[in-house]
């Protein structure tokens, strides 16, 4: 029987991410996607700034900004009568070429390495495909479906079974990871149920190719064009786009015509080439657990959002990077079995948490929708609509912010710390270099000033690169002269110094190694 040490199923962001990240660490996979190519539907259209920091430690943000939407376009969000009426208000934001400008300008540790990327995720997943093809120590397989495990002390047999033949087969691994979306076959097998509400709303989708931006561009250039009934995405500002609606009411999806549904939008009919369309259901769920024995979820496989924010893929790569890295650190022994305890209880709470903020989002779009019944005037309107806000996409708290540590900050507001269990903060240094390119792949300890790093570097059991930081403006930004950070690039551990390394690697990595 094969044996491989981490067996992924599902081919999606997720769990290709999942795969990228243990290849980084050296340890061997099987990705498994009962679909027989990647998808055709855009399912999302923004990859976060904190997305895009894991995947540039991840080797490949590059290569997404290559099929991204220029960097030189907005991230504008347009409220609108119709493509043919008149722009209400816009929640205006910048490019990434005028975000990396400000990145740079206000370089306090407030702001992302990266900034955020628009692309859809028909484009996002051929470039990760590509990125784990190409590593000899990721086997990756279309067309072969997870269809049931048994596990027991010492590993895992996944049965598979190829699509096209029917013919299955046992695979032996030591850690089963379930990124296989929100009808997840782990879970179910699992037998761990999802709570909160399922069938939120009803909505229908049509993607699209149309050159006629002189209608879709009516009032320039924007990531979203917005109203009552539904939004226009522009997801390549060219000739791909997506319109998300809702469904009239007691309408039979069956009978939906897409191109009505269009003309109403724009308030008048333009040429297009319909790619997909069909309904689909909103829904605002979290699995009860993360984990069964040897058996872990991510992605939409353990929580699933409204789309409002941007959450559900974003808050599935981070799922996966911290997946990756503690299946790494145990199966190259440089953990204990407590490391992976870690995962459920650090993922969870932020699942919970973005689960919260797209049902409060949601809620705007509502209150957004009765106005448009009860405002006729459009200046009042449009006065109305700003006066509401776009949290959903000014919530750099929830984006930057989390902590594992418990502590919850300002959802919207992010505030710089290096308190274990938040993310580093990130500055340049004066060299111009950015101090997160100078972090290893594995821990990193920052020392800033005379600090005595040797208890941490004699006691440490997996490998850790020294930066030394003599940048005195830093000092209040980090606040302390030994930072220890993780692979994912949260704080691991801060002091001025350190008298029992082996106590705080033991705290970083589940405890004392035999």
């Amino acid at each position: 029987m094969k044996h491989v040490p981490v067996l992924i199923a599902g081919g999606g962001p997720v769990g290709m991410t999942v795969a990228r990240t243990l290849a980084l660490y050296g340890v061997r996979c099987l990705l498994v996607e009962r679909n027989p190519t990647t998808t055709r539907h855009p399912k999302m259209d923004i990859t976060n700034g904190r997305s895009m920091e894991l995947f540039r430690r991840l080797g490949v943000a590059d290569r997404l900004r290559a099929v991204a939407v220029p960097e030189e376009n907005n991230f504008d969000i347009s409220w609108i009568t119709s493509l043919v009426g008149r722009e209400l208000h816009r929640f205006r934001y910048p490019s990434v070429v005028e975000k990396r400008a400000e990145i740079l300008s206000r370089n306090d540790g407030s702001q992302p390495r990266e900034p955020a990327m628009r692309v859809s995720q028909v484009m996002i997943e051929p470039v990760l495909r590509d990125a784990i093809l190409d590593h000899p120590l990721v086997d990756a397989r279309w067309g072969v479906a997870f269809e049931d495990f048994e596990q027991d002390d010492s590993g895992v047999t996944v049965t598979l079974r190829t699509v096209e033949t029917g013919a299955t087969e046992q695979v032996r691994c030591d850690f089963l990871a379930g990124c296989d979306g929100g009808t997840s076959a782990v879970r179910e097998r699992l037998g761990i149920a999802l709570e909160g509400r399922a069938a939120v709303a009803h909505r229908y989708m049509v993607h699209f190719r149309s050159d006629a931006r002189e209608l879709l561009q009516a009032f320039g250039v924007a990531w979203h064009y917005q109203k009552a009934t539904g939004t226009i995405i522009a997801q390549d500002d060219k000739e791909i786009w997506t319109l998300q609606t809702r469904l009239p009411p007691g309408g039979d999806p069956a009978a939906i015509d897409p191109h009505k549904l269009l003309d109403d939008f724009a308030g008048k009919s333009f040429p297009r080439e319909i790619l997909v369309a069909n309904p689909w259901f909103t829904h605002l769920l979290l699995a009860e657990r993360y984990r069964g024995g040897r058996v872990f979820l991510a992605g939409d496989a353990a929580h699933q959002y409204i789309p409002t924010g941007g959450y559900g893929m974003n808050t599935g790569i981070g799922d996966a990077v911290d997946l990756g890295w503690k299946l790494a650190a145990t199966l190259k022994g440089f953990a204990t079995p407590g490391l992976l305890d870690s995962y459920e209880r650090e993922r969870r709470p932020v699942g919970y948490r973005n689960r919260l903020a797209s049902e409060r989002h949601t809620g705007v779009r509502l209150k957004i929708a009765e106005l448009y019944q009860s405002e006729r005037d459009p200046d009042a309107l449009g006065r109305a609509i700003a006066a509401l806000g776009n949290a959903e996409n000014e919530s750099w708290g929830i984006e930057f912010g989390y902590r594992y540590d418990g502590v919850e900050g300002d959802p919207v507001t992010y505030e710089p710390t290096t308190a274990p269990g938040a993310r580093l903060p990130s500055v340049f240094l004066a060299d111009g270099s950015a101090l997160y390119d100078h972090l290893g792949p594995w821990f990193t300890l920052l020392r800033f000033g005379d600090a005595d790093p040797s208890p941490l570097i004699d006691a440490a059991p997996a490998p850790l690169e020294i930066v030394n930081v003599a940048e005195a403006r830093l000092a209040p930004i980090y606040r302390a002269k030994l930072v220890l950070v993780r692979p994912d690039t949260h704080v691991a551990w801060r002091g001025n110094g350190c008298d029992d390394g082996a106590a705080v690697w033991a705290k970083v990595l589940g405890g004392r190694l035999a």
